[in-house]
Parts: structure tokens; sequence; C-alpha cells
């Protein structure tokens, strides 16, 4: 098997270590409200929730569930937030340091109505499923052969600076629709108008589970592309971005194997090299594990 096809299966067994044997998927509890689970609570969490009894219940069955008197979405969100507040000033999770004021819709699956809202940088800690938005920007020659943008993430971001990314990405705010956030981040991280990035087509999703110091990590992206003209060029907006580049499309594959990319933005590249027949079954021994690794969730 090739050096590169070995590296890109690692990547995607990383970005899937929760479900791998050995993981503490077992240790965990799930996470419910309203009797619906919406995520997985490590147990060093479990032990600090206990401290707060009025808004988490005693573990009962494998589940640490929200007291039934915080009947609605608002008084679920408030109750949560105050306790996340605390453990903020309390420095008790590293992951809180990250406080975004940006708050994620906590639901089952993404097509039920929201339970509750919850602080982007907690969600790990209950492992609740994130979803976002990724953009592959790129261009075809005459002849026909595919180039693709690429972003070079700030050295000031809080997570993976300086790492490569897609031409636009970001996560999916509560209250904020997938087309929404789209146009907002093609015109934030790249300045591309709206009129242009209206013009992106959905292509499908990647899905994931894994797991580090901070927590869980379920998410969900809702991938699209975005056909450029070849003299278009993309700016740099909101300071997100320190640069972007405009790479054959085989040498993005190249880069896959690297430490380069942003974990989930290199699946997000190898879905599209997938679906543009740039790797293909008779070639890519790993082509079905490929396939598999990028549509996984519990």
């Amino acid at each position: 098997m090739s050096l590169w096809s070995e590296k890109v299966l690692q990547l995607l067994r990383r970005m899937n270590s929760f479900c791998s044997p050995g993981s503490s998927l077992e240790k965990c509890l799930r996470f419910e409200v309203v009797g619906q689970q919406v995520g997985w609570v490590p147990p060093n969490v479990v032990s600090v929730l206990s401290r707060f009894p009025e808004v988490f219940c005693p573990p009962h069955g494998g589940a640490v569930a929200l007291c039934p008197g915080l009947d609605s979405l608002e008084r679920r969100s408030a109750a949560v937030e105050a306790v996340l507040q605390e453990l903020r000033d309390g420095g008790a999770f590293a992951c809180l340091k990250g406080w975004r004021n940006e708050r994620y819709a906590v639901m089952p699956r993404y097509c039920d109505a929201p339970l509750m809202h919850m602080e982007r940088a907690a969600t790990s800690l209950f492992g609740v499923k994130r979803y976002g938005v990724h953009v592959n920007g790129f261009s075809r020659d005459g002849n026909g052969n595919l180039s693709m943008w690429v972003a070079r993430r700030s050295n000031t971001k809080q997570t993976y600076p300086g790492k490569l990314d897609n031409l636009a990405a970001g996560g999916l705010a509560a209250g904020c629709s997938v087309k929404h956030t789209l146009v907002k981040e093609c015109e934030e991280e790249a300045c591309i108008p709206a009129s242009v990035a209206e013009r992106a087509t959905p292509v499908g999703t990647i899905s994931y589970t894994y797991e580090d110091e901070d927590g869980v990590f379920p998410e969900c992206q809702f991938v699209f592309d975005l056909e450029l003209p070849s003299n278009f060029r993309p700016e740099i907006g909101d300071g997100e971005v320190q640069d972007f580049y405009y790479y054959p499309i085989e040498k993005v594959k190249e880069l896959l194997a690297t430490e380069e990319f942003k974990p989930n933005c290199a699946m997000v590249v190898l879905d599209f090299l997938i679906r543009h027949s740039v790797i293909e079954p008779d070639s890519e021994p790993y082509y079905q594990e490929f396939v598999a690794g990028l549509h996984r969730s519990l």
C-alpha cells in the first residue's frame, strides 16, 4: 500500500476515534434532555456536574439528564449557561478558556426542533453534535484540469492556527440556516460576494466523532462545491485567514498526507477528490474505507 494511502487512512481513524475499540465510549454517560439523547458526557465531567443538583439529575440508567423543572428551551439554556459560566470562572475545564459567546442548537437530530442552546466552547463537555458549513472553491482550465483554492488559517486562531483550510468554512450557530452561514462565511473570510457564493452547490455531508482531552466531538459538516472563474481571486477578509493558495488538484491531494491541513478540512477535500474521480476504486486500495470513514456517526 502507498504511504499516501496509509496516511489518509490514519487521518480517518483519528477523526473517528470515539467509535473505535479502546475509546472512552463505554465509560461515557448519555446526555439526555426531556428523555432524548443529545450527547455523551465523559466521566470527569459527570463528577463535576454533580455539584449542580438544581440543574442536573443524579446519573441514572447510564444517563445524565437535565432536571424536569427546566421545562422550556429558554430555562434549560439559561440554567446550563449559568453552570458553564461558573465552571469557566473557576478554570474547571481548559476548553472553556475558548469561550466565544456563540451558541449552538442542541437537538437529537438536525431535523428536530432545538431543545436548548449551548455555548460552542462547551459542547465537547457534553458530546453535543456540532454542525458546520465547508466550501470547496475550485476552477477548471480549458482542458478540464482541476485546481483548488486553499486557505491558510491565521496564526491567531484558537484552534489549528496556521493550518490549511477550505476556501471558506464556519460553524452553524443557533438560529442560522445553512445557506445564511455559507454566504456569511464566504463574504467574511474570502470577500466572495453573495451573488457568487449563492451559486455554490450542496453536495452532501461528512460525519465523524473524535475525542481528545477537551471531550467528545460528534460533528457533521454540510459540504458545498463552488466552481469559480479561472481569473477569480479571493481576498483576505475578517483576519481568520492569512493567505490563499491556488493549487493543482494533484498537489492538494499530496498535502492530505501531511500535517498541513486542519483534519476535518482534509476530510472535506478527500470527499471532493472521491466525488470528482481524482481517487478511483481501481487505483486506490482503501477506497471503500475512505468512503466509510467520511460518513460515520453514532
